[in-house]
């Protein structure tokens, strides 16, 4: 507009939509490309427009298409293991965070996710596998389960996802924090980027057999208050030492 002159509002409006359709094509032929690759090819065309916002998409730094198309080979070599359904792991593993691509409406990329799918009677089976990749249901199938490891794998594995450095120091103080309120518990220091914690307990108020317990009860307590991706592996350690000095000679 400023190389021609014509900087007009009737010019505006037509460089806008002018520029909406040629984003709108992009997202589809995009979307077109991420479905493929995943093995997907019938879906409604709005939908494929939806999964091509996955290019623009990051997750601690890690591209949601990148993310999507790797956890769908994962997931669909973990179904041909295990004889899961191979093709609705295939579709749960595409769509499993659409909801995060929904921009207009406000909740938790998974029930926007969900609410989306059943907008366009995406296959049930398919649905729930969304709706509990989180673990925020209960797993009902064996392909929820499949379609939970491939996106833990993707996510998790060393270099796939990164954060800023005050982020990530913050993260590790609140999980060591987490770790800390317990009673028992000496030191507590997490390491692996967040992705396992040791804590050392003072033996005369933790017994051997409260171990099992307090592991139990903080790896809870780290999934109800901590941020983090993949899993956490808390490990707990308790030693008693004794020692005795001989006379001088």
């Amino acid at each position: 507009m400023v190389k021609d002159g014509r900087i007009q509002p009737s010019r505006i409006e037509e460089v806008v939509a002018q520029t909406q359709k040629q984003l709108d094509q992009f997202l589809l032929e995009e979307g077109k490309r991420i479905s493929h690759s995943c093995g997907v090819y019938n879906l409604l065309l709005d939908l494929v427009t939806m999964i091509g916002r996955y290019r623009f998409r990051t997750s601690y730094g890690q591209n949601l298409a990148q993310h999507t198309i790797e956890e769908t080979k994962i997931g669909v070599e973990i179904a041909h293991e295990v004889g899961a359904d191979v093709e609705v792991v295939r579709l749960g593993c595409l769509l499993h965070d659409i909801g995060k691509v929904v921009t207009d409406e406000e909740g938790t990329h998974v029930k926007l996710g969900v609410d989306l799918l059943r907008k366009y009677n995406i296959d049930k089976r398919a649905v729930d596998t969304v709706a509990e990749h989180h673990e925020d249901k209960p797993f009902s199938s064996m392909e929820s389960i499949v379609v939970y490891v491939a996106d833990a794998i993707s996510g998790s594995r060393p270099g796939a996802r990164y954060e800023p450095h005050e982020d990530y120091v913050q993260r590790m103080e609140k999980i060591e924090e987490i770790a800390n309120s317990f009673n028992g518990i000496d030191q507590a220091f997490a390491f692996q980027a967040g992705r396992e914690v040791r804590v050392v307990v003072r033996p005369d108020e933790v017994s051997d057999d409260g171990l099992t317990v307090l592991v139990h009860d903080i790896a809870k307590k780290l999934e109800n208050e901590a941020q983090y991706a993949g899993q956490i592996k808390v490990t707990a350690i308790r030693q008693t030492q004794a020692s005795e000095t001989t006379k001088a000679k």
